[in-house]
């Protein structure tokens, strides 16, 4: 079938203009064994970049795919970073690499805290779900899914010594859970609203927490090692047990006081009432900082004591207080009464200052360095990054501000965008300021304070810019120096739209002062430095009777497209200004505008989610188009072409055919509404802008697009989203507790089991063709040729059929095992238990069959042992276990025994060359010393 008419594709290239996105948190990182408090990790709406705080620059991207990143968490080595998505999915990057080979998928939402233990073997997640799952880093799965929660989890904690794990939500519980049996054993509810932040202190003896009210609560952590057998053979029979285990936990009601207990210790009042957003401390715990909601461009800086020094402090506070009373009872006889201060929280919790940042803080991360200097990091609101360093060693210490990342991005959204003539420079526009961009290198070349700008535009040449600002003023600017040439009061409401005429020689701008005026390019001279420069001259002048909102010239020049507030666009003729057409039909106002190259067509987008496309020689709709789930924010035709692009509120960028009314492609990579796009002039490129401070750079591909193709892929996306948002699968026999299977069912996981049902039933096919070929050999009696293996075994390297299914089986991500294993159909799992037989027979990958044997034994174990015919299996299966089983482990042991051997060689070799050098310098030194007495002798 020819195609005809050939469409190409549009994708993204890059993303650029934002900082840090405010979704989720700043963190310091390490790269390459560099400098502590260098690198800063942030996130940019998919993408993580790294950015150096000292030459301003972003020096890697961790590439994201499609949902925005939600929370950020570096490892303890340093080497490795967990990301976690909109999605509920986690990936842990290489710091080094700047590749993700580990990625968990368990949540069903957005994850919204992630913290490793100490060793970086485990790692805890929480989400909007209410859910918390422990993952295990090196096996690359789940471990359990903890329930219990009925709001957004805020924190997640792991204690250093004991395998215990705290949380907090906004169902304003803290809880304790012993992930040894995986149930919560405690439960904290002297919170009388949200917890948003929470802290280990003092070598995990105290817990602080921050919820909306003005408190800061703090709670001491009694922990108890063990439970004595004494005590437990006094209560509960003669059972004997030094661990804690789930029959004491049951059996036993006070067992909760024998892990910990948890007592109120005080509580820290603020001056304001707003809530805690965040609770930061150093790896030290020695640093305490948080910040509130309204008032939070103050960061509150704490310096924590430990327990002996908070004593020392409350000692020197009691004498400081007995000193007047001793001294005016110095004659008497009797002893003066000391008085007792008692011991509060403000001991141990000292205020050291204040941080006051430029704006709004949104997170906040900290770092202490050697020398007694903290290092602070923070994020803020309108897309900025602050560091600043303090030496806590001074009596009044003070925060320095250190580096300001600004150049990057924009402080507010962007909300005009302009290609120059050239298709390599980009202008965009905020509130504030105006930035050029290099298009290749995506680079600022210039940046200008402006008023609040609304539209834009490239003065022919390219050698100046004129912007519309909220306040109707035309703000003309030079890109040669960057300054502002002149500001032209042009109308005395908001200039939503001006149009460059299309022989070059002029603008037209539409206000909210209900006008259209023209405008003449003119060239002047300066009063200041007696060089010519450019101006602008008002020609004419167009009274309407509503607010105008976009103008557009028709490019012959002949007509005047201008949308107004009563819904309806009307058209003039630009020589006469005579009125000529009105397009109405529309619900709500006309938001964008544009005119086809050849002056035929005219493209309308409103605010009610719709466009229509109307002919300019009768004013005719062709065709009303539903377009977006929101209001459509701007519309342009691609130049030279019938086919244009439509950008919404619903954070999608559309492309559209003007003579077929069909939709050819949908654009998403954007996580905000989209405000503005631009097409360069030869239509390769498109900029776009939107509320996520970001801007996005999409180039036009050499392939081509089949529609009917497209919307098969589109049916196809909207089927896998519905089949991985259906119901969990239930694992038999277990039941709806508070621990859980960490998997989920995703489209992978459903994927995979699809791909082993298929490598097994290629293994039945090939077992059945050998028995074939076998009994037809015995009854020819003589050998016949073998039967042709499958194509897929040849592709592979003509494997044997039981090793292509062990290969499959490896090739499934070890986080979606289980899922995938959980949703194979019983009848299959008959086949696979004679198959692990044999694997392990042959000592193939013991440890992936053993784990995808016992839980297959877990999951089916009712099934599998009512079946007479799996008993020899099942009774082979943990024959050959076990010794297989053993013999790895002395393998291992082997080994490790190795190793620690050749460690202490090594070790016993560099004391002995480390004494040998201490040896000969000190001979060294003491000739030296007996040259310095002869030369001493000598000159005396």
């Amino acid at each position: 079938m020819g195609l005809t008419k050939q469409y190409l594709r549009y994708v993204t290239s890059a993303v650029f203009g934002v900082i840090g996105s405010q979704k989720a948190n700043i963190a310091y990182v390490t790269l390459r064994g560099g400098e502590r408090g260098r690198y800063v990790a942030v996130a940019a709406c998919e993408h993580v970049f790294i950015w150096d705080v000292r030459k301003g620059e972003k020096v890697l991207i961790l590439q994201g795919q499609k949902h925005e990143v939600t929370f950020l968490c570096p490892s303890p080595d340093g080497i490795h970073i967990a990301v976690g998505y909109e999605d509920g999915a986690v990936r842990i990057f290489s710091l080094l690499s700047g590749e993700s080979n580990v990625s968990f998928n368990g949540h069903k939402s957005a994850v919204t805290v992630l913290h490793y233990d100490r060793l970086g073997a485990r790692l805890v997640t929480g989400s909007k779900d209410t859910d918390v799952i422990v993952w295990d880093i090196i096996n690359e799965c789940g471990l359990y899914r903890l329930r219990g929660h009925k709001d957004i989890i805020t924190q997640a904690l792991f204690l250093k010594d004991k395998n215990l794990l705290v949380t907090s939500s906004k169902d304003s519980f803290v809880k304790w859970w012993d992930l040894d049996t995986q149930h919560c054993f405690k439960t904290m509810v002297g919170h009388r609203s949200e917890v948003w932040g929470m802290l280990l202190l003092n070598l995990e003896t105290r817990l602080l927490t921050g919820s909306a009210d003005s408190e800061l609560r703090a709670w001491d952590i009694n922990y108890v090692q063990e439970v004595r057998n004494q005590d437990f053979n006094e209560n509960h029979g003669t059972m004997k047990t030094t661990s804690y285990v789930l029959v004491l936990k049951l059996t036993c009601p006070s067992f909760t006081q024998r892990i910990l207990s948890c007592k109120k210790a005080g509580s820290i009042l603020r001056e304001a009432r707003d809530r805690v957003i965040s609770l930061t401390t150093d790896h030290s715990k020695s640093y305490l900082l948080f910040h509130l909601l309204q008032t939070n461009a103050v960061l509150l800086l704490f310096c924590v004591l430990s327990s002996v020094v908070g004593f020392l402090h409350q000692l020197v506070k009691a004498c400081c207080v007995a000193a007047p009373c001793c001294r005016a009872q110095e004659d008497t006889v009797e002893e003066a009464a000391v008085p007792v201060v008692e011991r509060t929280l403000k001991d141990e919790i000292i205020r050291l200052t204040n941080v006051k940042a430029s704006a709004k803080i949104r997170w906040v991360d900290c770092l202490s360095c050697p020398g007694g200097e903290l290092k602070v990091a923070l994020l803020l609101q309108n897309n900025t990054i602050e560091t600043y360093s303090l030496k806590t060693s001074d009596k009044t210490p003070t925060a320095n501000k250190t580096a300001r990342l600004t150049l990057g991005g924009h402080r507010t959204d962007v909300r005009t965008l302009a290609f120059s003539s050239d298709n390599l420079a980009v202008l965009s526009a905020s509130g504030d300021t105006v930035k050029v961009w290099n298009r290749s290198t995506l680079q600022v070349i210039r940046t200008m304070a402006c008023e609040y700008a609304l539209c834009s535009l490239f003065v022919p040449g390219d050698r100046q810019i004129i912007l519309g600002t909220k306040s109707g003023k035309l703000q003309i600017f030079e890109l040669a120096s960057g300054s502002l040439l002149e500001t032209v009061d042009a109308h005395d409401g908001a200039l939503w739209s001006l149009s460059l005429a299309p022989d070059q020689r002029g603008i037209v701008t539409g206000s909210a002062d209900k006008t259209v005026k023209f405008w003449e390019f003119e060239l002047i001279k300066d009063q200041g430095t007696g060089q010519k420069r450019l101006t602008v001259k008002h020609t004419r002048t167009l009274q309407l009777e509503e607010d105008v909102l976009c103008v557009r010239f028709s490019p012959d020049q002949r007509l005047l497209a201008v949308s107004l507030l009563d819904c309806t666009v009307k058209i003039f003729y630009t020589d006469t200004l005579k009125f000529f057409l009105s397009l109405y039909g529309h619900k709500l106002p006309v938001l964008c505008l544009d005119i086809s190259h050849d002056s035929t067509l005219i493209a309308t987008g409103s605010a009610d989610r719709n466009v229509k496309i109307w002919g300019l020689d009768f004013g005719d709709c062709h065709r009303s188009m539903f377009a977006h789930d929101d209001s459509v924010m701007f519309l342009q035709f691609v130049p030279k072409t019938h086919l244009f692009f439509t950008a919404g509120k619903d954070k999608k960028i559309k492309q559209w055919d003007a003579d077929k009314f069909e939709l050819i492609q949908t654009l998403e990579g954007h996580h905000r509404e989209v405000w503005c796009l631009t097409i360069s002039p030869n239509g390769d490129h498109i900029v776009s802008s939107s509320h996520d401070k970001s801007l996005r750079l999409w180039e036009r591909t050499r392939e081509p697009i089949i529609l009917e193709e497209e919307r098969e892929m589109v049916r196809e996306a909207e089927f896998e989203e519905s089949m991985s948002k259906g119901d969990a699968p239930v694992v038999p026999g277990e039941t709806q507790g508070e621990a859980a299977p960490a998997g989920k069912k995703t489209v992978e996981t459903v994927k995979a089991a699809e791909r082993i049902m298929e490598a097994l039933e290629l293994y039945k096919e090939e077992m059945r063709k050998m028995e074939e070929h076998k009994y037809a050999c015995e009854n020819a009696g003589k050998q016949l040729p073998p039967p042709k293996p499958n194509p897929i075994l040849v592709a592979f390297g003509n494997v044997s059929p039981s090793r292509y299914v062990l290969d499959v089986i490896k090739k499934v991500r070890s986080s979606e095992l289980e899922v995938s294993l959980l949703v194979l159909p019983f009848p299959y799992v008959p086949e696979l238990l004679r198959l692990f037989n044999s694997y392990i027979q042959q000592g193939l990958e013991v440890e992936l069959v053993c784990r995808c044997l016992f839980f297959l034994l877990k999951i089916h174990f009712g099934q599998i042992s009512s079946n007479q015919m799996l008993l020899s299996v099942i009774d082979e299966l943990r024959t050959n276990t076990l010794s297989k089983v053993h013999e790895i482990r002395d393998v291992m042991g082997f080994n490790r025994a190795a190793l620690q051997f050749l460690q202490r060689e090594i070790e016993s070799k560099e004391d002995v060359m480390f004494f040998a050098e201490a040896t000969g310098r000190l001979e060294e030194k003491k000739k030296r010393r007996r040259k310095r007495e002869r030369a001493v002798l000598t000159i005396a």
